[in-house]
C-alpha cells in the first residue's frame, strides 16, 4: 500500500519519513503522541501496514467497523498462533521479544471453534462464581495495605507503589495462591510483561502456577482454581496450567494499566474534580486510553481481500482498539449511542469474560484511594510524564503525586482462610526468585 498523493506526513520522529512502510509502533515517539500515528495511518484507509517490533510486520486495523467485523467473523479469521506464517516459516525466531504476547499457548485466547468454546465455558463459569462483595473486600485489603505502605511519606509514585501491585495481590487471593507461590507468580508475570529476564520470568511462572494446581488437586478450595478443576470440562492439568496464566496475566498488565490510565485521567482533568465522577472517569478512559492499544491478534484462514487490503493465509493481524474508539466516524455515534459501546473488551467469541470483575476492582481500587488519600494531586507538570513504548498496551512509567502524610495503624486481622495461609514451602532451589511481595501482604493482614 502506498499513501495518495496528498497525504498528511508522518508525525514528528516516526521512522516512516525515511524508510516508508511500515509504521512501527514500538518506539518513544509512537508512545509519546500515539494518536498522532493513528492520525496518519487512517489515510490508508481501514488498515495499515505496521511493524510492531523490528522485522515483526503486521497489518493493523483502525477503522471501527472493520474492527468490528474482523473480531465477529471466526470464519474468515482464527486465533490459533501456529497459523503465523512469519514463524512457521522461520522469519521469527522464539526468541524475538513479541512472541511471549503472540506465540501460541493451549488456552481460550489462542484456541478456535470447539476447542475454545470448551475452555471459555470452563473459564467464564468458574468466574461467574466470584462473589462481588468478597471481591471487593479483596481488593479494599490490598488497596489498604499499599497504601499504608506510603500513608506517612506524602508522596507515592501511583503506577509502582500502587497500581502495579494491587491486581496480582486481589489474583493471588481470588486464585488462592499460598504465600510462596504468590510471591513467584508476582516475579514471573511482573518478568514476562516488563521483558525483564523475560525468559527466566516465563519459567518461574510456569513452576509456580504448576505447584497451585498440584496443590489444589490435593487441597481444593473455594477460589478460581478450584472451581476451574471442578468444571464438567475436566481440564487437564496442562489445560488448568494455561488457562491460569491467561487469567493472571490478563489480571496484571490490562487492569493495571486502565486503574492507572483512569487515575491519570481523574488528576489531570477538572471535570472529574468533584469525586463523584469515577464510573464516568473509567468509561472515558476505556474509549479514549484503554489499557492495551493495539492487540486482538488474528490470521487470515486463506488468501483474501478485507477492507481493500490483500492478506494472505497467516498475516498477522491486530486491532487498534484505540484507533478504532477514537475513530472520527464515531464522533457522532458515541454522544448518542451507548457510553458502553467501546471495543476496550474486545467483542465477538473472544471478548473478555471478566470485564465486569475488571470494572469491580478499578472502581474499588480508585475510589479507596480517593478517599483514604481525599487531597492527592499529581507532583509533576503533566507534559512531564512519560509512556512506557511498546507496540500492545498503554501505560504510564511514573504517576508522582503528593498528598498530606497520614498516621497509618495496623488492620484487623481478617478471619483466617486456608488459601492465604503461608505454609506452601517452595523447593530449595526456587525460593531465590521470591519477591516478597505476597508474603509481605500476608503478613501484614496477620496484624
Amino acid at each position: 500500500m502506498t499513501p495518495e498523493p496528498h497525504s498528511p506526513v508522518p508525525p514528528p520522529g516516526c521512522p516512516a519519513h525515511g524508510s516508508g512502510l511500515p509504521v512501527p509502533l514500538y518506539t518513544p515517539e509512537y508512545a509519546a503522541d500515539p494518536q498522532a500515528y493513528y492520525a496518519y495511518l487512517r489515510h490508508f484507509g481501514a488498515t495499515a501496514p505496521v511493524e510492531i517490533a523490528p522485522g515483526v510486520d503486521a497489518t493493523l486495523v483502525t477503522d471501527h467497523a472493520t474492527a468490528l467485523h474482523l473480531l465477529q467473523d471466526s470464519s474468515n479469521f482464527r486465533k490459533d498462533a501456529r497459523r503465523w506464517r512469519d514463524v512457521a516459516e522461520g522469519n521469527i525466531g522464539p526468541d524475538n521479544p513479541v512472541v511471549p504476547m503472540l506465540g501460541y499457548r493451549p488456552n481460550a485466547m489462542f484456541t478456535d471453534g470447539a476447542e475454545h468454546a470448551r475452555l471459555r465455558q470452563a473459564i467464564t463459569d468458574s468466574l461467574a462464581r466470584v462473589d462481588s462483595r468478597q471481591l471487593t473486600e479483596m481488593t479494599k485489603r490490598a488497596s489498604d495495605y499499599l497504601i499504608a505502605q506510603v500513608a506517612a511519606r506524602g508522596s507515592v509514585d501511583l503506577m509502582n507503589d500502587y497500581v502495579k501491585q494491587l491486581p496480582l495481590l486481589v489474583f493471588n487471593e481470588l486464585f488462592g495462591c499460598p504465600a510462596d507461590v504468590g510471591d513467584r507468580v508476582v516475579f514471573g508475570i511482573s518478568g514476562v510483561f516488563e521483558g525483564v529476564n523475560a525468559e527466566k520470568a516465563n519459567m518461574v511462572l510456569g513452576q509456580a502456577v504448576g505447584e497451585l494446581v498440584a496443590l489444589k488437586r490435593a487441597r481444593p478450595a473455594d477460589d478460581v482454581t478450584s472451581h476451574l478443576m471442578r468444571h464438567e470440562a475436566r481440564l487437564s492439568d496442562e489445560e488448568l496450567v494455561h488457562q491460569l496464566i491467561l487469567l493472571l496475566g490478563a489480571g496484571a498488565e490490562p487492569l493495571r494499566n486502565l486503574i492507572g490510565n483512569t487515575l491519570h485521567r481523574l488528576l489531570t482533568h477538572d471535570r472529574y474534580a468533584d469525586g463523584g465522577l469515577i464510573e464516568e472517569a473509567i468509561d472515558d478512559t476505556l474509549w479514549e486510553n484503554p489499557p492495551m492499544a493495539n492487540y486482538a491478534p488474528h490470521y487470515p484462514a486463506s488468501d483474501l481481500d478485507f477492507a481493500g487490503t490483500k492478506m494472505r493465509a497467516g498475516d498477522l493481524v491486530l486491532v487498534s482498539i484505540t484507533a478504532a474508539n477514537t475513530d472520527p466516524a464515531l464522533a457522532a455515534a458515541r454522544q448518542t449511542g451507548g457510553r458502553r459501546a467501546h471495543l476496550a473488551w474486545s467483542a465477538g467469541p473472544h471478548a473478555c469474560p471478566s470485564k465486569d470483575l475488571a470494572r469491580l476492582v478499578t472502581m474499588t481500587a480508585i475510589e479507596n484511594l480517593l478517599n483514604r488519600l481525599h487531597d492527592i494531586e499529581l507532583a509533576v507538570p503533566e507534559d512531564s510524564l512519560t509512556w512506557r513504548p511498546g507496540p500492545f498496551h498503554r501505560a504510564l512509567a511514573v504517576l508522582p503525586c503528593r498528598f498530606t502524610p497520614q498516621v497509618v495503624h495496623r488492620p484487623t486481622p481478617p478471619r483466617a482462610q486456608e488459601t492465604t495461609r503461608p505454609d506452601h514451602q517452595a523447593p530449595a532451589g526456587r525460593r531465590a526468585e521470591r519477591s516478597g511481595v505476597w508474603s509481605s501482604f500476608l503478613s501484614w493482614l496477620k496484624g
